[in-house]
């Protein structure tokens, strides 16, 4: 068994103000975001003034997506993990301080959010998603490191010799789950695209294969994941929430993948016909 390293949850304190881990580990994977992008467009756009519009749109969307994905990852969480508790204490919504959010919720809190932005300044929605889901991983990682540094989400009962007590998970040796998710959704889902960005594949298939590793590496991590006390198995007396949705994200993918390629087999038709 190896020792829980015990970090003191909060960063930094100045006076009332306290800076957690958590909060900088968002922080880190906005920034890691932002510079990839930018990086992109720097790099694939020459336009000087195509560059230049492509980075201002760039810090906008941005914004819009740090909003999406905060309030679609804490609303998802209330709505999907504890809806009974949320809907009899409706200010507990707003106290993200306590804890909470779903990664489910914030996809698709994010995902409408850059939707909006698209519509609104006449951009292809795929080609942004494209550019974000690249990063996505990197955020990914510092957030279950926050959730690992915080004690938190913690694996199941286990006696393998890496196994933890966690200080919230009381005597028992658990699954330092966070860090398989960690590995799981940071590294090697980070490699999983970008073999597959180097193939240049069409528009919008980077987005949904995303969806599709994503929901694989997430169904499968989640045997090794302590259910949430409130729901405990949800089906089958194996089946949680986190792998439901996980589920919902997959079909997402393919549904994505599937029109991308309808979109495509039309394309070379119409091609073959005009020769």
């Amino acid at each position: 068994m190896i020792p829980y390293p015990a970090i003191d949850p909060v960063a930094i304190r100045i006076g009332p103000v306290a800076i957690r881990w958590y909060g900088i580990m968002y922080l880190l994977g906005f920034l890691s975001a932002w510079a990839m992008v930018s990086r992109e467009i720097r790099m694939t756009i020459h336009s000087q003034e195509a560059r230049k519009r492509e980075e201002q749109l760039l810090d906008i969307l941005l914004a819009y997506l740090i909003l999406g994905l905060i309030l679609g990852g804490r609303l998802g969480y209330c709505l999907f993990y504890n809806p009974s508790y949320y809907m009899a204490h409706p200010m507990e919504i707003l106290a993200t301080w306590h804890g909470g959010m779903s990664f489910h919720g914030g996809a698709i809190g994010a995902a409408m959010a850059g939707a909006f932005f698209c519509k609104r300044h006449g951009e292809s929605f795929l080609k942004w998603a494209d550019r974000f889901v690249l990063p996505a991983p990197i955020g990914l990682f510092f957030g279950r490191i926050g959730n690992f540094i915080n004690g938190e989400l913690y694996g199941r009962p286990t006696d393998v010799p890496w196994a933890m007590i966690f200080p919230q998970g009381g005597p028992i040796p658990r699954h330092p789950s966070q860090i398989y998710e960690a590995v799981l959704e940071g590294p090697i889902l980070f490699l999983i695209l970008y073999i597959i960005k180097r193939q240049q594949p069409p528009t919008g298939v980077l987005f949904g294969q995303f969806f599709l590793a994503y929901g694989a590496l997430r169904f499968f991590v989640e045997f090794f994941r302590q259910p949430d006390p409130q729901l405990g198995f949800i089906a089958f007396g194996w089946l949680t929430m986190g792998q439901l949705l996980s589920v919902g994200i997959m079909c997402g993918g393919m549904i994505i993948l599937s029109i991308i390629g309808s979109g495509s087999r039309r394309n070379i038709t119409r091609q073959s016909l005009g020769e």
